[in-house]
């Protein structure tokens, strides 16, 4: 595992850990019964895919639940999908999710599938960068996207491959901040936001640059995002917070060392309300149902909120 999906796994799990025991035994109960007879997980419609069973795994090994044969479950639908062509959030949801059960259940989906395989997924990341040193969404895609840059920064190192010029990435990450100190997802938009600022801040900290003048200006854009129903939002004009911005703002403000400077009170309160009773979350207020993407990120928030708590002397073995 990186050394940024490791370090952000573990102070999940650590946060994770002194979450009420109600809390946890819900939210993983919940989660068990969202997998699928092929071992995979599925959104709201249709069957399972690759990106949903990888958000259901990441909390599954937060909770310290990936284990036994729900995860041999699970490495057998990852075995199934290894000879696929998957689009990049697939295959990155795919690297990741082999990882974390070869960590946390001993389990290694890619047994079998040596360098060659690897080879060729970078071959593919490769067919994605472009001239501004970014990375697009599909070998057919014109623009660069902040978060599509990110992802195949993590993928790479993932897969134990280089970044190739990584110079060139941080230069192309750096031109996507506006006047505001928000990051935009591609060269065309006109407004920054919460994920691709995050994302953004996510791909300098992995090439190991600092930036304190953007890093400020990038702290005070997500700062703002918080509204009064205590959760972040999107962009600016989207006035409704939501649990996935409210995470992903959470995670870049600690990395930044400022989430003192959120009203963490409301931030908190904020997800509670989006909890069901029987376990899982919702996106925002003007949502009805659970998902496992979205239970991710509630609880993911929670963990993180109780790790910040801790501080920084807590330790996985605390």
């Amino acid at each position: 595992m990186t050394p940024y999906l490791r370090r952000l796994t573990i102070d999940l799990a650590i946060g994770a850990a002194e979450l009420d025991e109600a809390r946890r035994s819900r939210s993983a109960a919940r989660l068990l019964r969202e997998q699928r007879d092929d071992g995979g997980f599925a959104g709201r419609e249709g069957g399972s895919d690759l990106y949903y069973t990888s958000f259901a795994l990441r909390s599954l090994a937060i909770l310290g639940e990936l284990s036994g044969a729900p995860a041999e479950r699970a490495a057998e639908f990852l075995r199934r999908r290894l000879a696929g062509r998957e689009g990049l959030v697939d295959f990155f949801s795919l690297i990741y999710a082999a990882e974390l059960l070869k960590v946390s259940a001993g389990i290694d989906p890619m047994q079998g599938h040596g360098d060659g395989w690897r080879d060729a997924v970078a071959d593919f990341l490769a067919s994605l960068r472009r001239d501004d040193g970014g990375y697009a969404k599909s070998d057919e895609g014109a623009a660069s996207s902040t978060y599509q840059t990110f992802l195949v920064c993590i993928a790479l190192q993932l897969l134990d491959r280089p970044i190739a010029e990584p110079e060139r990435v941080a230069a192309f990450v750096r031109s996507q901040q506006l006047d505001d100190g928000g990051f935009r997802e591609i060269r065309a938009a006109r407004r920054g936001g919460t994920n691709p600022t995050a994302a953004a801040i996510g791909t300098l900290k992995l090439l190991g640059i600092h930036d304190s003048e953007s890093e400020d200006r990038a702290i005070d854009f997500l700062l703002d995002r918080q509204n009064d129903e205590g959760g972040l939002t999107a962009n600016t004009r989207i006035p409704i917070a939501d649990v996935l911005s409210t995470f992903t703002g959470i995670v870049t403000l600690r990395d930044l060392e400022a989430l003192d400077e959120l009203d963490l009170d409301a931030a908190r309160a904020f997800v509670e309300r989006l909890e069901s009773a029987e376990g899982g979350f919702r996106a925002a207020d003007w949502d009805d149902r659970v998902d496992v993407e979205y239970s991710f990120y509630g609880l993911g928030t929670f963990a993180l909120l109780e790790r910040h708590r801790l501080g920084d002397d807590a330790t996985a073995e605390d």
